[in-house]
């Protein structure tokens, strides 16, 4: 079992470094815990006077004998080192690191020893550190060289991996110490105020591991063997707990410390078709944000997802029939934390025997359109209909589709950029930003309409919760709107809110105009009347913007069946999100 030490540590920095740049110290220790780092300056404090405890940033509590000048405190460390009195790796210490006081216990700021108040020190809150004493002993530099020479080349990646997530180092991970690694050696020791060697005693390498796995403190990682979905993992235990099955995942959510986050194992039978539909899954999925990397090749994929509230990542790939992987949602403020836990469970994820069965958990009472596999997809903020007026995608709908949005999709499924708007006649334009080529495109009709003919819209009424649009049939009321602007046909024709945007037909399949949305009004409309905005003006618009409509005059009517698939092939729904 996988255990990790360490703690969280807030702080803010004490002024004491202004204090210290003529007084200097004999560094003796120094401790990944502050309750040993506090237990052996006690011990230190019954052999001599001038003990003193700081926090040296990173992690480490510093235990110090001082302050001297420069000429007294060379003449102690000389003298100590001498008498064997304290350790043979201590050396001068200028102060300029130091952070926190934590001893003696309401202690001083350095120069400031004769009683006198220290300017404004902020507080130190610790969370409760665990105490894992340093087991390696201290070694000269040759020894050092010798126990690192002895070292496997597992050891040595792992040792750049620990350098690379502290900061100090940027190169391959390649187990070969050559001049980026002990540079960053010596990053490191400077940073924790050790002697720049840019070599790693055994007892700074056991710090730097220590430090290294610091940041999965309380996650408690333990090895999950699941027989029934074939997988087994380290798992974040303290933060989240298995809580059953929906195939193709065995699902752990997450907890009160931390509800945000959330394991899946990916288990199900398949083949590429499967893995690849699981891709897309996935990806519409709301734990998945839109921004990030993510690839699909040959027999695995992975996809990594990062907003400002989560950064998930999920990967899986098909073996001998069988598709396994696993996913990992975790917040996106505690990214250090999630790349630890991240690089254990990577590491650790091993397929064993068993497949989930997709049949394992039957039909409930909370399935849902909007749910996948017990999971929510991810809904955008508004849904309009819209219609395309071009071969390559463009499409007109109302202003509403677009208001205060980050992204805009057609069919939830293409991006589009807004090209054009006309907000006093309620009309805006857009063009897909990837290829698209829609299966028929609107054509404008030129010559007015007879009153009390049929018309249809063509849409989406309900959110996109139908896969296909839906056509709903009315008649045309007036060849102006109730206060005379003949810009607007009035229309008796019962729609929804995400009808706005669509397509009006005439019974030839030509578009009479577009749907507008509903207004609220002093005076309450009976629920049939609607307007729409005339297709000439939404077909000079495009034109100003260098699109050619397609336009007719009047058509010989067509069955309802052949205006039913003219509508479907014209009609796209429009989403803001």
């Amino acid at each position: 079992m996988f255990r990790a030490f360490a703690a969280t540590l807030f702080l803010y920095l004490s002024a004491v470094q202004a204090h210290a740049q003529d007084r200097f110290w004999v560094q003796i220790e120094a401790h990944p815990t502050l309750n040993e780092a506090t237990e052996r300056a006690q011990v230190y404090a019954r052999r001599f006077d001038d003990v003193e405890g700081y926090y040296l940033g990173r992690g480490f509590y510093g235990i110090v004998l001082g302050p001297y000048s420069e000429n007294l405190a060379r003449q102690e460390l000389a003298r100590l080192l001498r008498d064997r009195q304290i350790p043979s790796d201590s050396y001068l210490q200028n102060g300029r690191r130091f952070e926190q006081q934590f001893w003696p216990i309401g202690g001083s700021a350095p120069g400031l020893r004769d009683g006198s108040a220290a300017d404004d020190a902020p507080a130190l809150e610790l969370s409760a550190l665990p105490q894992v004493p340093l087991t390696a002993p201290p070694e000269t530099l040759r020894e050092a060289r010798a126990s690192e020479a002895a070292l496997l080349r597992t050891e040595r990646e792992e040792l750049q991996k620990a350098l690379q997530w502290a900061g100090f180092y940027d190169a391959a991970i390649d187990g070969a110490f050559g001049r980026g690694t002990r540079r960053a050696m010596e990053a490191w020791q400077l940073a924790y105020a050790q002697e720049p060697t840019g070599v790693l005693t055994a007892r700074q390498r056991e710090q730097l591991l220590l430090q290294y796995n610091a940041v999965l403190t309380d996650v408690d990682m333990q090895l999950v063997r699941d027989t029934e979905a074939g997988v087994q993992m380290q798992v974040p235990t303290a933060v989240v707990a298995f809580s059953g099955y929906q195939p193709p995942f065995a699902r752990f959510d997450g907890q009160s410390s931390l509800p945000t986050a959330q394991v899946l194992f990916i288990s199900q039978p398949g083949d590429a078709g499967r893995l690849s539909g699981l891709f897309e899954v996935l990806q519409v999925l709301d734990l998945m944000p839109t921004e990030g990397p993510r690839q699909l090749r040959g027999d695995s994929f992975f996809i990594e997802g990062i907003d400002n509230e989560r950064h998930s990542f999920a990967t899986a790939s098909l073996q001998d029939g069988e598709i396994k992987g696993f996913v990992l949602v975790w917040p996106a403020e505690d990214n250090r934390r999630r790349a630890r836990i991240l690089d254990v469970m990577q590491s650790s994820f091993e397929p064993i025997d068993g497949i989930l069965d997709p049949n394992l958990v039957p039909p409930s009472e909370d399935q849902a359109i909007d749910m996948v596999s017990g999971l929510a997809v991810r809904q955008p903020k508004l849904s309009r209909s819209g219609f395309y007026v071009s071969d390559d995608g463009v499409v007109v709908t109302t202003p509403e589709a677009i208001a205060g949005c980050s992204r805009i999709t057609l069919d939830r499924q293409t991006d589009a950029e807004v090209i054009g708007t006309d907000l006093d006649l309620g009309v805006a334009i857009l063009r897909p930003l990837s290829p698209l080529s829609p299966l028929g495109v609107a054509t404008f009709q030129s010559d007015i309409p007879r009153l009390q003919d049929q018309v249809a819209v063509a849409g989406y009424p309900f959110n996109g919760v139908l896969t296909a649009p839906t056509l709903t049939f009315g008649t045309l009321e007036d060849i102006r709107d109730l206060q005379g602007d003949n810009r607007r046909k009035r229309l008796s024709v019962p729609t929804q809110d995400s009808n706005a945007g669509g397509p009006v037909l005439d019974n030839s399949g030509a578009v009479l105009g577009m749907l507008l949305p509903k207004k609220a009004a002093a005076q309450t409309l009976p629920g049939d009347v609607q307007f729409s905005l005339d297709a000439p003006l939404i077909a000079n618009l495009l034109q100003e913007l260098g699109i050619t409509p397609t336009q007719t005059a009047a058509a010989p009517a067509i069955s309802s069946v052949a205006l039913s698939r003219k509508a479907a092939d014209v009609a796209v729904l429009v989403s803001c999100w």
